[in-house]
């Protein structure tokens, strides 16, 4: 089967490095016009090099754009519809881990991570969503964790945003159903990643990176953990027309280690 994205003009939050980053290189490489967002303009100007560079002739737009904000959120999509004209894929990808004991959570650090996920998830629809259904055509994703359907220990904060954020998808992809924009959710378990990478660094283990991914990966059913570029494909297939009678769902992209399917 060969997937192809030609003509279509994607958005993708959290899309500078990690599973964003993937993400967006798999788009472009398949024919799509890409626009990333985050923060930092430094990994911003290096992220659009690496994606051009695997797909030249695409467009490519870097934007810095903090979606905990909501002016922030209504400035870039103004900015992508002056540029590419349209979105036909948005990519809900910009996350952060709050985690810790629930007593010890304060109300900023609960509305800081409903802000950045559900809330930025939330106003980015409003303002997608209506011309998606104009055009009758529509893919909105996002990239959630195992924890929105089997939380764990101290993770109340993330599990919870996580959660909500399923539950909008759900009732998106019913709303969106009749205008053919099918909305679902991709459930990431471990994945070698930037945030993986983080973690080695706090815990500072007497042993390589390579060794560290390999004995983390041991509780995965098959065994290891997975590459950006494996979520990766499965994103790209679920923005393409193969993906035409999927919407509602909820993926596990986690080597089976979720209890929950």
């Amino acid at each position: 089967m060969d997937i192809r994205l030609n003509g279509r003009s994607a958005v993708v939050t959290g899309g500078s490095k990690g599973l964003g980053l993937a993400i967006a290189e798999e788009y472009a490489k398949s024919g799509a016009d890409v626009a990333i967002l985050a923060r930092d303009q430094g990994t911003l100007a290096e992220a659009k090099a690496k994606i051009q560079a695997g797909a030249p002739g695409r467009k490519v737009a870097a934007i810095s754009c903090d979606v905990s904000k909501s002016a922030d959120i209504r400035k870039t999509f103004d900015q992508i519809m002056s540029e590419f004209g349209k979105i036909d894929i948005y990519v809900n990808n910009a996350g952060q881990s709050t985690r810790g004991p629930s007593e010890t959570l304060t109300d900023e650090m609960w509305q800081a991570d409903l802000d950045l996920k559900l809330f930025a998830q939330i106003r980015f629809c409003r303002l997608i969503f209506p011309q998606m259904k104009e055009r009758r055509w529509g893919r909105i994703i996002s990239v959630l964790n195992i924890g929105a359907k089997a939380p764990g220990a101290d993770s109340a904060p993330t599990s919870a945003s996580r959660a909500a954020q399923m539950a909008f998808t759900k009732a998106l992809s019913q709303e969106g159903a009749p205008h053919n924009v099918l909305v679902n959710s991709l459930h990431v378990g471990v994945i070698v990643s930037d945030q993986i990478k983080r973690r080695y660094d706090r815990e500072r283990p007497n042993v390589s990176f390579d060794q560290y991914v390999a004995e983390a990966g041991k509780g995965v059913p098959l065994g290891r953990m997975g590459r950006a570029e494996e979520f990766a494909n499965v994103a790209t297939f679920l923005a393409s027309d193969a993906a035409s009678y999927l919407t509602g769902c909820a993926i596990n992209v986690d080597g089976g280690r979720s209890p929950v399917v």
